[in-house]
């Protein structure tokens, strides 16, 4: 074998994609270059030709030396046999946590069925000869909408949580306005309502407003926590919290949230409250505090080692002395830095857990809808924590396409394929288990990087797509979503391969529809009938324009603002804009033309068009409830536009009566997405 025929072999064996087609529909073949940095992302020492060819060498050697596949995906229905060529013993070391044990001697066949779900471990032979097979055994569909709400058809309200706010509380939304709005949102007959990514974004980070670009997605955000619903309060913490809602009445008008501020004014109030938990909680309170690390093991005290580092030694763990990560449970009486970070988590998963019961209360059927980022950033805790499953030396991105014509580098870790199938898939089964614990709807950012995602290395070299391990990851998915009872919405936007929605519906994987994109070959709007009906629809999304900015063209106006299009540019897109919303008002049968066509009418309009489709969810834009112009982000920006940070216009008392939300209601009731008080019922 050649050193370009080992190379060559070595990026086929680790799932480097030999090329793609640009933006303009030419083949790109994936560079020689681009080859050799992928590979040594997966963790591969590559310096000289020599290296190449015994790294090919090695791995074909060890690839050729086994006899059964290292991984088998079955459905929980499906019979399994594996052929062995003599009488040995074997055994099936289940998951732990799954009960049973299997065991026995094959004479020919290993016959199985029935295997509970899971990723379990076939070990046949014994002694040095043995070989292990990782069992990943997974329910053939995830539960459907029907299944989990015992409906068909629902609707549900979106809502950036940042921008939630009551009479009297400054800061950015917490917990508890997420409560009062699914409250809010069940009382009017929602069945659901969803938010932006609650990962955690780091203690030591205030600078990090992003809901999308997280420290670790497996933990939540602390700067959400409602600090007035924490108990015990000494006085001292009573005095800070009362200190901290004074500001609002200085201030009550604010339009945009004032990040700074608020955790200036939280991290004193949470300390204080830890304190107070040390000195004054119940029996009862710390036993549920000790139970929860318990349960959060190794991964919530490397976690919270993470964040205790990060003051240490800055919010960048390259640039840490060298330290390793924990492998031992959090006890209460360790070092109370760590104990503190476990505590913030005990108390945000808490009121999470209180916002999700409250939804339900008041007569949702599903409850929270809560967003799962692509990746963590690569400087932090995630990146840290899952070292071991993490690409070295890459970024996660996307080649140039329409909206980005120099392509994106998100600055996101990457699993490494191999490397996390090595782990047993244990770093994104964990953050499946903890983002699915509290919510009726959980949406996969991006679900085509489960396929394949684009590489962006950092010496320089152009990226290159790789594969990750798509059936694995989507059984993955399938296991959690089963035992959490949680209905599965991938967002699969953007050039999709051929039949890949099919495939993910046919397994329950609902699609996502934006209406702004919901167009045919001839760049006419899709008819409600014609939507797909195993999807979750909305007109737009945080990084598309509101319905109001949709229809006064503001995004147009800041791509010409920011030199992104001229003037003749900016006038045609304008003049397409137009008919565009000339279409959506015709689509719902309403013949008005636009000189006498209003906001509400654009908006009974497009929400008519969205609840008489064959969609089986939709999504109401709160800010189209409040006619809100400005985007919540703008793709390619960072000061430029106020990103992440504009308040809703009223409180959440207000929005119980908002009558555009009654008349939105009305709408959705008048086109059978009526709503059910059944409650979620987790397996």
């Amino acid at each position: 074998m050649t050193t370009d025929q080992a190379l060559d072999w070595l990026a086929d064996h680790f799932g480097i994609v030999g090329s793609y087609y640009d933006l303009a529909g030419n083949q790109q073949p994936t560079s020689r270059e681009t080859k050799l940095a992928l590979l040594r992302a997966n963790g591969l020492k590559l310096a000289t030709d020599t290296d190449i060819e015994q790294a090919a060498s090695h791995h074909l050697a060890e690839q050729n030396s086994r006899r059964f596949d290292a991984e088998i995906i079955l459905d929980q229905d499906q019979h399994f046999s594996l052929t062995v060529e003599q009488d040995q013993p074997w055994h099936i070391q289940l998951e732990e946590g799954v009960d049973g044990h299997l065991a026995g001697h094959a004479k020919g066949n290993i016959e199985l069925q029935n295997l509970p779900i899971g990723v379990h471990q076939l070990v046949v032979g014994e002694g040095p000869e043995a070989e292990r097979i990782r069992l990943i055994v997974a329910p053939a569909t995830a539960p459907s909408l029907h299944e989990v709400s015992d409906h068909d058809r629902v609707w549900g309200v979106n809502a950036a949580l940042y921008g939630l706010h009551s009479s009297d509380q400054a800061g950015i939304g917490n917990y508890q306005h997420l409560a009062e709005a699914a409250r809010m949102g069940g009382q009017n007959g929602a069945s659901f309502l969803g938010i932006n990514p609650v990962h955690a974004l780091g203690w030591h980070s205030p600078q990090i407003i992003s809901p999308y670009s997280p420290t670790h997605r497996g933990f939540l955000n602390s700067a959400h926590i409602a600090a007035e619903r924490v108990q015990p309060q000494s006085r001292t913490s009573c005095d800070l919290i009362a200190q901290w809602k004074s500001l609002h009445k200085n201030n009550p008008d604010a339009q945009q949230v004032d990040y700074q501020q608020h955790f200036d004014h939280l991290r004193p109030i949470l300390t204080s409250l830890f304190q107070d938990f040390l000195n004054l909680a119940e029996p009862e309170q710390r036993s549920g505090f000790d139970a929860f690390c318990q349960c959060g093991g190794a991964a919530l005290a490397r976690f919270a080692q993470f964040e205790k580092l990060s003051g240490l030694h800055g919010e960048d763990w390259n640039q840490w002395p060298d330290t390793q990560p924990t492998s031992d449970p959090i006890h209460p009486d360790d070092d109370p830095d760590l104990v503190f970070h476990a505590w913030l988590q005990w108390i945000a998963d808490g009121q999470l857990a209180d916002a999700q019961q409250a939804g339900l209360d008041a007569g949702m059927s599903l409850g929270l809808y809560l967003d799962l980022a692509v990746g963590a950033r690569r400087d932090g805790a995630e990146a840290w924590c899952e070292s071991s499953s993490i690409a070295e030396g890459v970024s996660v991105g996307a080649p140039p396409d329409h909206l980005a014509p120099a392509g994106q580098n998100w600055n996101l870790a990457a699993f490494a394929p191999k490397k996390l199938a090595r782990n047993n898939y244990q770093a994104f089964r964990d953050i499946l288990r903890q983002t699915m614990r509290h919510c009726g709807i959980i949406r996969i950012d991006h679900v085509l990087g489960l396929n394949r995602s684009y590489w962006i290395p950092d010496d320089g070299s152009a990226g290159g797509y790789i594969w990750q391990n798509f059936q694995a990851l989507m059984a993955l998915v399938r296991i959690e979503a089963a035992r959490s009872n949680t209905v599965v919405v991938g967002e699969d936007l953007g050039l999709v391969p051929e039949g890949f929605r099919d495939t993910m519906n046919e397994r329950n994987i609902y699609s996502y529809g934006v209406l702004q994109y919901e167009k045919d070959h001839d760049n006419a709007f899709r008819a409600p009938e014609n939507f797909r009906q195993k999807s979750l629809v909305c007109f737009g999304t945080h990084d598309t324009p509101t319905l109001a900015g949709y229809q006064q063209a503001r995004d147009v106006e800041w791509w010409q603002r920011l030199g992104w299009i001229d003037e003749h540019q900016a006038h045609h897109s304008r003049s397409n804009r137009t008919r565009e919303v000339e279409q959506l008002l015709a689509l719902a049968g309403d013949a008005i033309e636009l000189s006498e066509a209003g906001f509400d009418q654009l908006r009974h309009a497009v929400y008519t068009v969205l609840a008489q489709s064959n969609a089986a969810m939709v999504s109401v834009q709160l800010d189209d409830l409040f006619a809100t112009i400005e985007a919540q982000n703008l793709p390619g920006t960072t000061s430029e536009h106020p990103n992440w940070q504009r308040k809703y216009p009223c409180s959440t008392e207000q929005l119980k009566t908002d009558p555009q939300l009654v008349k939105i209601a009305r709408i959705m009731a008048d086109h059978a997405r009526a709503p059910l008080a059944e409650r979620k019922q987790v397996q």
